[in-house]
Protein backbone atom coordinates (compact mmCIF):
# COMPACT_ATOMS: atom_id res chain seq x y z
CA UNK A 1 0.00 0.00 0.00
CA UNK A 2 1.53 3.29 -0.84
CA UNK A 3 1.20 6.65 0.85
CA UNK A 4 -1.98 7.90 -1.86
CA UNK A 5 -3.76 5.10 -0.57
CA UNK A 6 -3.40 5.28 3.11
CA UNK A 7 -6.88 7.10 4.24
CA UNK A 8 -6.90 10.23 6.41
CA UNK A 9 -9.33 8.52 9.27
CA UNK A 10 -11.15 10.74 11.19
CA UNK A 11 -12.42 10.79 14.81
CA UNK A 12 -15.47 8.75 16.23
CA UNK A 13 -18.66 9.01 14.71
CA UNK A 14 -16.68 11.08 11.94
CA UNK A 15 -15.76 7.64 10.25
CA UNK A 16 -17.81 5.29 7.64
CA UNK A 17 -19.74 2.68 9.42
CA UNK A 18 -18.51 -0.35 10.80
CA UNK A 19 -19.61 -3.66 9.76
CA UNK A 20 -18.95 -5.76 12.50
CA UNK A 21 -19.24 -10.09 13.79
CA UNK A 22 -21.71 -9.32 16.75
CA UNK A 23 -20.19 -9.48 20.21
CA UNK A 24 -21.41 -10.01 23.52
CA UNK A 25 -21.42 -7.04 25.57
CA UNK A 26 -18.77 -6.99 28.90
CA UNK A 27 -20.18 -5.54 32.34
CA UNK A 28 -18.08 -4.64 35.49
CA UNK A 29 -17.26 -7.91 36.77
CA UNK A 30 -15.68 -8.81 33.31
CA UNK A 31 -13.79 -5.74 33.26
CA UNK A 32 -12.25 -6.73 36.98
CA UNK A 33 -11.52 -10.23 36.15
CA UNK A 34 -9.42 -8.89 32.84
CA UNK A 35 -7.65 -6.86 35.25
CA UNK A 36 -6.71 -9.50 37.90
CA UNK A 37 -6.05 -12.07 35.06
CA UNK A 38 -3.23 -9.85 33.87
CA UNK A 39 -2.25 -9.76 37.78
CA UNK A 40 -2.64 -6.17 37.93
CA UNK A 41 -4.94 -3.86 40.45
CA UNK A 42 -8.03 -2.89 39.46
CA UNK A 43 -7.95 1.06 39.48
CA UNK A 44 -10.80 3.36 38.17
CA UNK A 45 -8.78 4.26 35.62
CA UNK A 46 -8.12 0.83 34.23
CA UNK A 47 -11.89 -0.29 34.57
CA UNK A 48 -12.39 3.47 32.60
CA UNK A 49 -10.14 2.57 29.69
CA UNK A 50 -11.97 -1.26 29.34
CA UNK A 51 -15.69 0.74 30.17
CA UNK A 52 -14.76 3.14 27.05
CA UNK A 53 -13.30 -0.33 24.70
CA UNK A 54 -16.69 -1.73 25.39
CA UNK A 55 -18.98 1.12 24.07
CA UNK A 56 -19.43 3.25 20.70
CA UNK A 57 -16.93 2.09 18.25
CA UNK A 58 -15.38 -1.01 18.20
CA UNK A 59 -12.08 0.08 17.03
CA UNK A 60 -10.60 3.05 18.28
CA UNK A 61 -7.21 4.16 18.43
CA UNK A 62 -5.35 4.78 21.71
CA UNK A 63 -5.46 8.74 21.33
CA UNK A 64 -9.75 8.39 21.20
CA UNK A 65 -9.35 5.88 24.56
CA UNK A 66 -7.55 8.64 26.27
CA UNK A 67 -9.64 11.78 25.16
CA UNK A 68 -12.78 9.58 26.40
CA UNK A 69 -11.28 8.30 29.35
CA UNK A 70 -9.41 11.46 30.58
CA UNK A 71 -12.85 13.50 30.76
CA UNK A 72 -13.90 11.39 33.73
CA UNK A 73 -10.17 11.21 34.83
CA UNK A 74 -8.20 14.28 33.76
CA UNK A 75 -5.36 13.34 35.79
CA UNK A 76 -4.19 10.54 33.41
CA UNK A 77 -2.04 10.83 31.11
CA UNK A 78 -1.70 9.54 27.39
CA UNK A 79 0.81 6.77 28.27
CA UNK A 80 -1.00 4.87 30.93
CA UNK A 81 -3.62 4.84 28.55
CA UNK A 82 -1.29 3.32 25.45
CA UNK A 83 0.70 1.32 27.99
CA UNK A 84 -2.44 -0.61 29.37
CA UNK A 85 -3.93 -1.08 25.95
CA UNK A 86 -0.46 -2.36 24.84
CA UNK A 87 -0.68 -5.11 28.17
CA UNK A 88 -4.18 -5.90 26.92
CA UNK A 89 -3.18 -6.63 23.60
CA UNK A 90 0.00 -8.55 24.48
CA UNK A 91 -2.50 -10.72 26.96
CA UNK A 92 -4.89 -11.25 23.82
CA UNK A 93 -7.74 -8.98 26.04
CA UNK A 94 -7.62 -6.46 22.98
CA UNK A 95 -6.69 -7.03 19.72
CA UNK A 96 -4.85 -4.40 17.55
CA UNK A 97 -5.84 -3.98 13.67
CA UNK A 98 -3.71 -1.96 11.55
CA UNK A 99 -3.73 0.29 8.17
CA UNK A 100 -0.70 1.50 6.91
CA UNK A 101 1.06 3.90 8.65
CA UNK A 102 -1.75 5.16 10.64
CA UNK A 103 -2.13 4.75 14.14
CA UNK A 104 -3.47 1.28 15.49
CA UNK A 105 -6.59 0.70 16.47
CA UNK A 106 -7.81 -1.33 18.86
CA UNK A 107 -10.88 -3.82 20.35
CA UNK A 108 -11.98 -6.08 22.90
CA UNK A 109 -10.96 -9.49 21.35
CA UNK A 110 -14.14 -10.94 20.88
CA UNK A 111 -14.82 -14.83 22.02
CA UNK A 112 -15.55 -15.68 18.44
CA UNK A 113 -12.18 -15.39 16.31
CA UNK A 114 -12.75 -12.88 12.67
CA UNK A 115 -10.53 -11.05 10.52
CA UNK A 116 -10.84 -7.50 9.16
CA UNK A 117 -10.82 -5.90 5.11
CA UNK A 118 -10.22 -2.07 5.17
CA UNK A 119 -11.11 0.21 2.12
CA UNK A 120 -7.97 1.92 2.01
CA UNK A 121 -9.31 5.63 1.04
CA UNK A 122 -12.26 6.33 3.78
CA UNK A 123 -11.07 3.80 6.22
CA UNK A 124 -14.28 1.50 6.64
CA UNK A 125 -13.26 -1.67 8.56
CA UNK A 126 -15.59 -4.71 7.67
CA UNK A 127 -15.12 -7.89 10.08
CA UNK A 128 -15.24 -11.23 8.42
CA UNK A 129 -15.38 -14.62 9.12
CA UNK A 130 -14.38 -17.50 6.85
CA UNK A 131 -13.68 -21.52 7.38
CA UNK A 132 -11.99 -21.72 4.03
CA UNK A 133 -9.56 -19.17 5.02
CA UNK A 134 -8.67 -20.30 8.52
CA UNK A 135 -8.26 -23.69 7.64
CA UNK A 136 -5.77 -23.09 4.83
CA UNK A 137 -3.93 -21.03 7.18
CA UNK A 138 -3.69 -23.99 9.69
CA UNK A 139 -2.37 -26.15 6.81
CA UNK A 140 0.21 -23.27 5.87
CA UNK A 141 1.38 -23.21 9.55
CA UNK A 142 1.48 -27.16 9.67
CA UNK A 143 3.60 -27.21 5.81
CA UNK A 144 6.16 -25.06 7.51
CA UNK A 145 6.77 -26.85 11.00
CA UNK A 146 4.67 -24.29 13.22
CA UNK A 147 1.71 -24.58 15.29
CA UNK A 148 -0.41 -22.05 15.15
CA UNK A 149 -1.26 -19.96 18.49
CA UNK A 150 -3.11 -17.13 16.80
CA UNK A 151 -2.84 -14.46 13.78
CA UNK A 152 -4.26 -11.83 12.73
CA UNK A 153 -5.43 -11.46 9.11
CA UNK A 154 -5.80 -8.05 7.58
CA UNK A 155 -7.18 -6.98 3.91
CA UNK A 156 -6.94 -3.65 2.49
CA UNK A 157 -8.99 -2.70 -0.91
CA UNK A 158 -11.28 0.30 -2.09
CA UNK A 159 -15.34 -0.29 -0.66
CA UNK A 160 -18.44 -0.15 -2.74
CA UNK A 161 -18.76 3.67 -1.55
CA UNK A 162 -19.06 5.19 -4.92
CA UNK A 163 -17.09 8.25 -3.38
CA UNK A 164 -14.24 5.74 -2.82
CA UNK A 165 -14.28 4.60 -6.34
CA UNK A 166 -13.87 8.27 -7.55
CA UNK A 167 -10.02 9.26 -8.45
CA UNK A 168 -8.77 12.28 -7.27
Amino acid sequence: MNKSEIPHLLRGDQNPPEKLIVREPLVIDDFKRIIRDMGLKVTKQRMGILKSLNQGRVHVTAQEVFEEVSQEYPDMGFATVYRFLRKLTEKNFVTEVRLGGQAARYELTPKQHHDHITCVRCGRIVEFQNLEIEQLQEEVAVENGFRLTHHVLELYGICGDPNCHQTN
